[in-house]
């Protein structure tokens, strides 16, 4: 059994200084499956302060020796790859096999691609006169959320870590429990005390605690736009550096030319990933407004070809939300869309779904208005909506007419032509035919999906300051 009535600060298990719990439920069962720590400012102080003792060593620290010890914790959490993915499964409901394949395998990924980073980047360069070196910025905050545990960890504090901060990390409090099971691997692998350091709580309590603490230089937050705007808020205060990947309402454009259905069902495939809960998802398939009808009837037919039920099985593609609280939101989404006018070609607040767990069934909307808000906003849940266009510069508009920026994907015979859509669409990351994620790649968003990038070079880049030494 992992450790969660304690917190991990200073390279120890310590008890808290409050006495409050938190319940950390199984969104298929609805039953409670652990408690964990409530913190509050005095437990943030401590774990901050820890991590800024430990600083000034780790940052002196050479290279290697800082990814020698990333790469140990990437082999061992291999070893304990299938005890976190069930982890996983029962504290926020993804399906087993999107647990084994995306919630730990990717973070494995990262990983390994932040060691190889890290040995590879040039640190120091010359640049005329100069001297320019990149130094770790300091104690980093990292507040992460559930929907993909683990990989918002990782994807945060393995480049500050390799670039020689030191990390605070606040989980989320519906799903915190793999993040106590990687504090325990960390421990394992003998990081110093100090450079990794765990507290659980609320955002307005924990999170504010951490974003506003003098002692901390960099804040890395994913979450809703709504929390990033209060993180950037209370940051300004101190002047910290601040990382926000925020959220989406990603378009799929099939151009006319393009295998209709190939692309609407790799369109509905990752809308559906993860039930929906993805800030990157494809969440409008835009269309010619003259195969519309068409297009939906494809969604239907792959939306309906994904199971729901039980997420330990094998066989599920669509488990629970992650939380009474994400399913209410959804339904909300949904009930506000019948309003609108929208039609439900499949799924909907009435369809049928299993009987326990926070299940919403896979939803294709058609009807919807440009400016409704299931055209504009960010639903997370399993729900697709069709929208129209023209032509290529009106499918381009309607891409881009947004508040967020985060991803998006474009279909066409002729990949140039898709190419040069995907350069006009203003968006973090765009893939062309249903290009593969790229761990190596920048990862984040434009306008209201947040400022700064995470993975890869970029990523690690992000955790380090740069000084300019002049030399004679």
């Amino acid at each position: 059994m992992i450790t969660t009535d304690r917190i991990y600060v200073g390279g120890q298990w310590t008890a808290p200084r409050t006495t409050d719990r938190i319940a950390v439920d199984n969104p298929y069962t609805q039953q409670t499956v652990a408690h964990v720590p409530l913190c509050g400012a005095d437990d943030v102080d401590r774990a901050v302060r820890a991590a800024h003792d430990a600083f000034p060593a780790w940052a002196a620290t050479d290279v290697a020796e800082r990814v020698a010890h990333l790469d140990a914790l990437r082999r061992e959490l291999a070893v304990r790859a299938e005890e976190m993915s069930a982890l996983i499964t029962s504290e926020m409901g993804a399906p087993r096999v999107i647990a084994d394949r995306i919630q730990v395998g990717l973070p494995l990924a990262v990983l390994g691609d932040t060691v190889a980073t890290a040995r590879d980047l040039a640190w120091t360069e010359r640049i005329g006169n100069s001297l320019v070196v990149r130094e770790p910025v300091g104690v980093v905050g990292a507040i992460t959320p559930w929907n993909y545990p683990l990989h918002q960890i990782i994807a945060k504090a393995a480049p500050a870590l390799a670039a020689g901060c030191t990390v605070v990390l606040k989980p989320s409090e519906v799903a915190p429990l793999s993040a106590f099971l990687l504090a325990e691997i960390i421990d394992s692998v003998g990081f110093p005390p100090g450079v990794f350091n765990l507290v659980t709580g609320t955002g307005p309590e924990a999170g504010e605690a951490l974003t506003a603490h003098p002692l901390v230089d960099m804040v890395s937050f994913t979450g809703s736009t709504r929390a990033g705007s209060r993180v950037s808020e209370v940051a300004a205060a101190t002047v910290k550096k601040v990382s926000l990947e925020l959220g989406g309402k990603s378009a799929g454009v099939v151009l006319d030319d393009a295998d209709l259905a190939a692309a609407v069902k790799s369109v509905v495939s990752d809308c559906m990933l993860n039930s929906g809960q993805t800030c990157t998802a494809l969440t409008r398939l835009l269309v010619p407004q003259d195969r519309y009808d068409e297009a939906v009837a494809l969604a239907v037919e792959a939306a309906q070809s994904k199971p729901m039920g039980d997420p330990a099985d094998p066989a599920t593609r669509i488990g629970p939300l992650a939380s009474a609280d994400a399913h209410r939101r959804v339904l909300d989404h949904l009930e506000r869309a019948r309003k609108d006018g929208a039609v439900f070609a499949t799924g909907g607040p009435d369809a049928q779904v299993p009987d326990q767990g926070y299940f919403v069934a896979p939803t294709v909307l058609a009807g919807v208005g440009r400016d409704a808000a299931a055209a504009r906003e960010e639903i997370f849940g399993p729900v697709l909506t069709v929208l129209g266009y023209t032509d290529t510069d009106d499918a381009v508009r309607l891409a881009n007419d947004t508040d967020y920026g985060l991803s998006g994907g474009v279909w066409s015979a002729d990949a140039d032509r898709a190419l040069a859509v995907a350069r006009r669409m203003r968006t973090g990351q765009v893939a062309v035919n249903g290009g593969r994620f790229n761990p190596s790649a920048p990862f984040g968003g434009y306008r209201k999906s947040g400022n700064g990038r995470e993975l890869g070079r970029f990523g690690l880049e992000e955790f380090c300051e740069v000084k300019a030494v002049q030399l004679p």
